[in-house]
């Protein structure tokens, strides 16, 4: 079949569907910006639904012909650079009646199209200003945007569930003041806090899970890396993304990881697995966090802390994640403040640490610790002390310790601290 009547069929075939069946997520991209909007995020993560949703909403005021969706991952669109026009060419002669600049064009993974800017440019400039894309290569979109399409975009991160869209695609009710609805909320934290949070991990049979999971790492290794970055030395690659998923919620040593490999008989350079870190930060395998210092170089070039996009993602390998529930909870805060747009930092001097400050507008605004439980006195001390030490150099009179089940108030030299239970916390407005 020609290229352009396969365009045609994939077209037809969309809008002769019924709307999409997707729960709404707690990001709601606009629909009326006149701007590009870019949804970026790991494989899985929840982008397409999103997209999927947006079009259920327009399908509610707008004719469906005039919506156009394309998954650049559907093995049916083998097109190049020179061949994209063909999409907007097939489109108009399916519906000559639609005008081009009323209609909206909704392009999934379209980072899969090498030059795909340019053509996206075109379609802005010329044609509509209703676009919407979405991309697994943060580097790649971010490149592309920051030259092509720079003041024509309004970019969005997309991450998997958070504990809160968890208990709603669950169904769960949450009424903080219900025993029953408690008891729900905590058995869900504890899955949240093994299975993690991408979608379809929600609905499948226990059984099935770890396998599927196992199945995103090996396409994110061989897919995502490998094959977009033209790594040869897979095993070495999946060794340092292993190291790496190990290291979720502690400092990231390249050095280390070098030498572990040099003695495995592993060879590779150090600046290779430098790069393989950017890679990894580039399709949201694992994020980085930054100690906290007034100098932006020493920020830049300072000691980071790894965390991986996904708890369940962790579990699924041999480095067992759930061994330390601790790290899991630590992870998953991790992951909520960036939800939620915080820009964050850890905290270290000679003798403390705070795991979390958040900075706004030029200054700290709050101190967050994480730990499992504050039963034991070693633990509280550590975790007070970082906290005290913390509030106490950026001026702050409050902190959050946030626990897996405990909840308490603290006073401690003079600082008001209060413990709170992660599916509290994740469901009411003290992070906020």
């Amino acid at each position: 079949m020609k290229k352009k009547e396969q365009l045609k069929v994939i077209i037809r075939d969309f809008h002769l569907t019924d709307n999409f069946d997707v729960k709404p997520r707690n990001l709601q991209p606009p629909l009326d910006t006149n701007k590009i909007i870019t949804l970026i995020g790991v494989r899985r993560c929840g982008k397409t639904s999103i997209l999927y949703e947006m079009i259920n909403r327009l399908s509610n005021d707008i004719e469906k012909t005039k919506i156009l969706f394309l998954n650049f991952e559907d093995e049916r669109l083998e097109l190049n650079i020179d061949e994209l026009d063909l999409i907007l060419q097939s489109f108009s002669e399916l519906y000559p009646e639609q005008k081009l600049n009323e209609c909206y064009f909704f392009f999934d993974e379209i980072q899969n199209i090498t030059g795909w800017e340019k053509f996206v440019r075109r379609v802005y400039d010329t044609i509509s200003k209703n676009i919407f894309i979405t991309g697994s290569n943060s580097k790649l979109l971010s490149s592309e945007i920051a030259t092509s399409l720079r003041g024509r975009t309004l970019s969005y991160e997309v991450y998997p569930l958070s504990f809160s869209e968890y208990l709603s695609f669950k169904e769960i009710e949450v009424d903080l003041y219900s025993s029953r609805s408690l008891a729900h909320i905590q058995n869900a934290q504890n899955t949240f806090l093994k299975d993690g949070g991408f979608p379809e991990i929600l609905f499948l049979d226990e059984s099935y899970r770890n396998q599927t999971l196992q199945e995103y790492f090996n396409v994110l290794l061989y897919k995502d890396l490998a094959e977009r970055y033209h790594i040869t030395n897979t095993v070495a690659l999946k060794f340092f993304l292993k190291r790496i998923i190990a290291s979720s919620t502690k400092q990231i040593s390249i050095n280390k990881t070098y030498n572990e490999l040099k003695s495995n008989g592993i060879k590779i350079g150090k600046n290779t697995l430098y790069d393989f870190l950017e890679y990894v930060q580039n399709i949201y395998l694992a994020l980085t966090l930054q100690r906290y210092d007034k100098s932006l170089v020493n920020k830049e070039l300072g000691e980071k802390k790894i965390y991986s996009i996904d708890i369940g993602l962790n579990n699924a390998t041999e480095f067992k994640f759930s061994d330390d529930i601790g790290k899991s909870l630590e992870n998953a805060v991790f992951l909520e403040l960036k939800r939620n747009n915080k820009e964050i930092f850890y905290y270290r001097d000679s003798n403390s640490e705070c795991d979390f400050i958040v900075y706004e507008k030029n200054t700290i605004t709050e101190a967050i610790q994480v730990t499992f439980d504050m039963s034991d006195e070693d633990t509280k001390n550590r975790e007070l002390k970082g906290m005290v030490t913390a509030c106490k150099n950026f001026n702050l009179s409050r902190g959050v310790i946030i626990t897996y089940d405990s909840e308490d108030e603290i006073i401690s030299n003079g600082i008001k601290i209060l413990l709170v239970p992660f599916y509290k916390w994740c469901n009411n407005d003290i992070q906020k």
